[in-house]
Parts: C-alpha cells; structure tokens; sequence
C-alpha cells in the first residue's frame, strides 16, 4: 500500500510491499481484531500490557489504524506514535484544503456576480445605442420621403403647365399671325428651367460610432473587479491621543486596491488613503466613534465594511487639594474624572523632590486604579509630587496637575458637609467661625451628614493606622471641644456625651476655666492651673490612645485608653461664639508618643 505524507508543502509517498488477496483478506480481519486495544491505548496514552506488539498497519476508508502483532513492540510504539502524527498532519491539511475550497467558492461566486453584473451593463449600453441610432435612421427617412415628395409636386404642376403652354403653341401655330406665334414661343423660353436635380441624396448618412466607453467597460471584465468590503480591525491598545485614532483594517489578499476611504462618527467626514491605516485628527477626547472603510479602484467601490467602534483617550484627571490626605506613612489622594464617558481604569505617579525642590527622574506608578482614589503608602519624612491619568482602551491621558505631598506629619482639611449650619470653614479648610448672630431654626439646612445639635464638625483624616498629630489654636474665652469621634458619630448628640467621641471641653465659669475629658458623658476629676492656648493631640491607633497636650509647655494634660475599633476623625466644636484653627502637617513632637 502507498501512504501520503505531507512534509513543508508537499506530498511524500511511503511504499511498502502490497499483500496478496488473501493476505489482505487475513489482514484486514487481524485488523479488525486488534482495532479495540488501538482505541485503548489512544486513550490512555500507552498501550495496555495486554496487548502485544505491532507489526503492519492499514488505513480503511474511516481512517482508522489497526496494527497486527510482532515481536519488537518499541519500534511498532515509534511507528504507531509517527502515523498518529502523519494523521494528524493529513487532517490539518485536509482542513485547509477545505478553508481554501470554501475562499476558492465564494471568490468564484463574487466573480460570477461580477461577470454578470458588468455584462448586463455592456448589453444594457448596447441597447441603448441602438435604440438612439434606429431613432436617428428614422427621422432621416421621413426628412428624405417629405423632401422627395415636395420635389414630385412640383414637377406634377410644371408638367401640367407645360401641356397648357404646348397646346396654346399649337392653336396660335395654325393661326396666320406669325408674329404672335414668335411672342408666344419667346415667352415660354424666357421662364425659368426646371431643376431637374434630386432634392435630397439618396444615401443615408452613416456615422461611425462612439464605442470606446463599452470597449472600456468590457476590458474592465478582463482586468480587476471591485474590491471586497475591508474588515476593520479591533483597536489596539495606546493606539490613541486625546484628539486622534490610528486605525487599521484588513481586506482580501487577492483584490486590487488604489485607495480607501474612511469614514466616522460623529464628524460624518471620508479620509481618502492609500494604506490599510490612518490616523483621524480633530476629535473629543474621551469619545467613542463609529467607524467604517470603502475600498477603491478603477473598477469601482466596494460595499462598505462592518462598523467598529474606536475611543479616544481620555482627558486628565483634577486632583481635589481640599479633599486628599496624608500621614507620615501614607496619602490618600481623590480626583475627578474629568471625563462625562467613564474610563477603564487610572493611573497614579509620583516622584520624590529633593530638599532644594528638584524632581527626582524616577518615577513609580499605581496602575489599575478602578475609582477616584488611591490610598499610597509613602516613606517618612520626604515631599513628593503625585499626578494621576485616566486610561481607556486608546491609552492613558495627558498627567493632571501635580499635587505636593509632605510625609512630615498628619495633614487634613475640615469637611464642610459634616459642618453646622452656624459654623463657616475658611477658604484654606483650616480655621472655624462661630458668629454672635444667632440664626433661627427655619433659616438654617440640616442633612442626615451635618451636626444638628453640637456646633461642631469633622476633619479628613486619613484611614491609616499608626500615629497622628495635629495642633489646635483657640483663644482662652472660647469654649470649644476637641477630640476625636466615629465617622457614625450621632449628629444630634454633643461631643463626648456618647460612646463614640472623645473629647476636651472647655467651660467658662464667673471663678475659673474649667476643663474635662469626656467620654460616654463621664470624665475625671482633673484641674489645669494654666489655660493652654495652644493644643496637641496626639493619636496612636497600635497603644489605643488619645492624649492632649499644652504645647507651649509641652505639659501632658490627659490620655484616653481605648481601643478603637474602627477609622475615627478629628472632630472640633465651638460653645459659644468664636474662632477655632487647626495647625496639621507638623512633626510630632518627641514628648507626644512616649
């Protein structure tokens, strides 16, 4: 028997000794025989210890492999193993041999649609030619027939004016006045002849015709067809600015083509090109468009290719200052979008500032950022400039505006939305007023997020545990509260009168300053001789405590011990009116975390 296998292209035969008929008989029922143990040891992947060696194989028409026993089972096992192989190899082939029969038939299908096409065009031209010329043949002969009949009727009457002028000739001939006989006769000669001459000539004009347009349209049979519609590919990655799309598309390998257009949305306009690329300018940034391409040559346009969508890349983040920050192990950083369409992810960069203000050349990224914030862990003591992009499929956006951060100390702002109505935050968010005017409850907005009851309000701070530290200034005839408190804290509660605030209050008395740390309503019996002016709180999660300072005499006022469950912010309130200012970004002092 011959097998065939297919090596680089090409088609080896492998020849072996055919066996007799009855050989082949005898052979084709070993076969059949032993085709049980050649599934098993497919499956398995070895052949079972049951079964004995192999010898000879046959192909049937089902394709399968059946092997008759011999003594050298490692050589059969090789050979067995390289026909599965060859097998394999023929049904890859014979797979792309139908991949190619199937291009071959809808080519054909599209060039007979196209012959058929452009010869119904031909025959259509051609009919239309004929028809004008047998209009034009026509109009001729009925301008010829009216012209030779008009020429018949006039020589019907010269010939009957004849007749008349020969029998008067005749009749004045017998008459013996001779001389009106010569008058007579002169007079006849003096008319004008006739025109004996054709009218009209009797050949037909026969002009050449124009067929140069019909022999262009049937050379073109010969030459190319149209194109087939291009197939545009899926965007790549970083394959798009703010304002442009590099876009590529494919066609089939067999058609001609001189140029293409590109056409989009919204814009609605074609770019003419040449390659299977091109980069569209002038576009939104963060925008998706529709796009599709037309292929051209001489013969014509191709139908239009499936649409794809495209999208541009998205325009820089806004960092919000008054709402990122930081510690000194870590910064919380939150942005806008800046984008009405959302984007896929964003990207946050930072790079270290030296101590003269010079930007450090490395830069460490965030990557896969999925929201408008990202909680970064820092090193201690150092100022960075931290920027952030919004990526989409089309690549990332231009950086945003940088923000400096120190991880000197802790660093807040005062939240606004958690502030009484009574209250104003500066522009900066560091400093509180209380006014004297008292406002009525019906002019004054309260949310479930604001104080209804203490005149108090939140700070930011970072949900980072380890040590905190900011500074309070306050005058000493301001009653105020200052501590910290649960995010859930209840806002129609006072500071320090609930299990969730801790807090210093200050109390004006006609004999004294009176101060108390509160918490859950209770506080220690303690006396403070000076006022403090200026305040330090000291926040350490991993001790589980709260302490506050006198800073102009380092003088260790209170420590709370608890341990804090969750995130806690500064908290501040005012009893009277008056002015509060919150110094954060500082260095812990060392007495502060002894």
């Amino acid at each position: 028997m011959d097998l065939y296998e297919i090596r680089g292209g090409r088609l080896d035969v492998i020849a072996e000794e055919a066996p007799s008929g009855e050989e082949y008989q005898e052979l084709g029922r070993e076969s059949a025989t032993m085709e049980p143990f050649l599934v098993a040891a497919g499956r398995g992947g070895r052949a079972t210890r049951d079964v004995s060696t192999f010898q000879r194989f046959s192909i049937n028409t089902n394709e399968s492999l059946h092997f008759e026993p011999c003594e050298d089972g490692t050589e059969i096992a090789k050979t067995r193993s390289k026909l599965q192989e060859k097998v394999a190899e023929m049904e890859n082939f014979a797979g792309h041999l139908e991949e190619i029969f199937l291009t071959v038939e809808e080519n054909f299908g599209r060039q007979e649609q196209h012959l058929e096409q452009h010869y119904n065009d031909v025959l259509q031209t051609l009919s239309q030619r004929y028809d004008d010329r047998a209009a034009g043949l026509e109009e001729e002969k009925k301008s010829k027939l009216e012209a030779l009949y008009n020429q018949l009727v006039a020589c019907g009457r010269t010939l009957d004016a004849s007749k008349e002028l020969i029998e008067a000739a005749q009749e004045l001939y017998r008459s013996e006045d001779k001389r009106l006989v010569l008058k007579v006769v002169l007079v006849f000669f003096a008319k004008e002849e006739v025109d004996l001459t054709l009218s009209t000539p009797l050949e037909f004009k026969t002009p050449l015709a124009d067929l140069s347009d019909v022999k262009t349209m049937m050379d073109s049979i010969n030459i190319v067809p149209a194109p087939s519609a291009p197939v545009i590919n899926p965007q790549m990655p970083n394959s798009a600015t703010q304002t442009s799309l590099r876009v590529c598309w494919s066609l089939f390998s067999d058609d001609t083509v001189e140029y293409y257009e590109l056409y989009y949305r919204p814009v609605l306009e074609d770019t003419p090109v040449k390659e299977t690329h091109c980069t569209v300018k002038d576009l939104l940034p963060n925008a998706q468009y529709e796009l599709w391409v037309t292929a051209t040559n001489t013969t014509g346009i191709s139908p239009a290719g499936e649409k794809a969508l495209y999208m541009t890349v998205p325009s820089p983040p806004v960092i919000k200052q008054r709402e990122c920050t930081s510690c000194p192990e870590a910064a919380l950083i939150r942005w806008d979008s800046g984008n009405t369409n959302p984007v896929d992810s964003y990207t946050v960069e930072l790079s270290e500032m030296g101590t003269d203000g010079s930007q450090s050349n490395i830069t460490e990224s965030v990557v896969a950022v999925p929201t408008c914030q990202c909680l970064i862990q820092l090193q201690r003591g150092r100022r960075y400039l931290i920027s952030v992009r919004a990526v989409n499929i089309g690549g990332p956006s231009e950086r945003s505006e940088a923000l400096t951060v120190s991880t000197t100390g802790t660093f807040f702002h005062l939240l606004e939305d958690t502030a009484h109505p009574c209250l104003s935050i500066s522009e900066d968010g560091f400093t509180m007023f209380y006014g004297d005017e008292e406002l009525p409850l019906s002019a004054m907005a309260f949310d479930d997020n604001t104080f209804a009851r203490c005149v108090a309000v939140l700070g930011d701070l970072i949900p980072v545990r380890g040590r905190h530290y900011w500074e309070v200034e306050v005058d000493d005839l301001t009653e105020f509260r200052i501590g910290v408190a649960y995010e859930d804290t209840q806002r129609n509660s006072y500071l320090g009168a609930n299990s969730s605030s801790w807090c210093m209050r200050h109390i004006l008395t006609p004999c004294r300053h009176k101060y108390e740390f509160l918490h859950d309503g209770w506080s220690p019996d303690l006396r403070i001789t000076v006022n403090p002016v200026r305040l330090g709180v000291a926040l350490d999660y991993e001790k589980g405590t709260l302490s506050f300072f006198n800073v102009d005499l380092e003088q260790h006022l209170h420590t709370f011990h608890c341990h804090f469950q969750n995130y806690v912010h500064p908290c501040f309130a005012l009893d009277n009116p008056g002015a509060l200012t919150v110094h954060n970004g500082i260095e812990a002092p060392e007495y502060a975390f002894i």
